[in-house]
């Protein structure tokens, strides 16, 4: 079989590899052979199969990469976290209806808050981007609550975070990078301490990155889950169950539905 290695173009390896597994896979997705695709291999080969082969949803220019950040309340589903880095604001509007199904079916949100990223809470503040982009959100049927600041999203302020690829995947990154920081103190902290009774278990199961498995493609005609290369058995075992729980729900069909409401208003 083909096999689409890290530093190929994405877009013309899975062209050139139609017997690759990630090219296999999705089309088996496509056919209705198979109800869900999830993979471990080149995130970039992954989002071109499905681009190529699922196509995206009616109302949806540009899928997003959605990704659960654990907060001190809620988790919030961060939205576009790497796969659009130059946005237009009816991207970002689009990712908010992706949002708002994708909390509502998969992290049980009832009218779920959505918020936009920035650096500061008034409607003018940021770039024309964010200008324009808020005054979309503000004139949907959205449960639109402004801007996000950074300082606000690990408080929870809102259950889905709107924003372009480019701060999605520094915002994830970061994260990733104090949950292995914090980790690591606490543990160097109980063998110092010699602190065996304490049971911590339940911080580093919120911290873990891992329990969520993995991040789905939203806005294509299918579930589509991608995670990281070095997936331990545990983030494939929650990776899957996240695929299964999206097509239980019907989450694509919620999607295509909310799409289609938001075209007509």
């Amino acid at each position: 079989p083909d096999r689409i290695i890290p530093g190929e173009a994405p877009a013309v390896a899975v062209r050139k590899k139609p017997d690759s597994s990630i090219v296999v896979g999705v089309k088996l997705l496509k056919e209705g052979r198979a109800d869900a695709f999830v993979s471990a291999g080149s995130t970039g080969a992954v989002m071109a199969s499905s681009l190529l082969f699922l196509r995206t949803l009616p109302g949806v220019d540009r899928p997003a990469v959605g990704t659960v950040l654990p907060t001190s309340h809620n988790p919030t589903l961060l939205l576009d976290a790497g796969a659009n880095i130059d946005c237009k604001p009816h991207h970002l509007l689009q990712f908010g209806h992706l949002g708002h199904i994708y909390a509502q079916d998969l992290l049980g949100v009832d009218n779920p808050r959505v918020g936009l990223l920035n650096i500061g809470e008034e409607p003018e503040k940021g770039t024309e981007l964010l200008v324009e982009s808020y005054k979309l959100l503000a004139a949907s049927e959205l449960n639109f609550i402004g801007n996000i600041e950074g300082r606000e999203i690990i408080r929870g302020g809102c259950d889905v975070l709107v924003c372009d690829g480019f701060n999605g995947n520094l915002i994830l990154k970061f994260y990733e990078s104090v949950a292995e920081f914090i980790i690591g103190i606490l543990k160097k902290e109980l063998e110092a301490h010699h602190a065996d009774g304490l049971d911590l278990n339940e911080i580093f199961r919120f911290l873990d990155y891992e329990e969520e498995g993995g991040a789905p493609l939203l806005g294509v005609n299918g579930v589509s889950i991608i995670m990281h290369g070095s997936s331990s058995p545990k983030a494939i075992s929650n990776a899957l169950e996240v695929a299964a729980r999206a097509v239980e729900s019907s989450m694509v069909s919620h999607m295509a539905g909310e799409l289609a409401k938001g075209t007509e208003n």
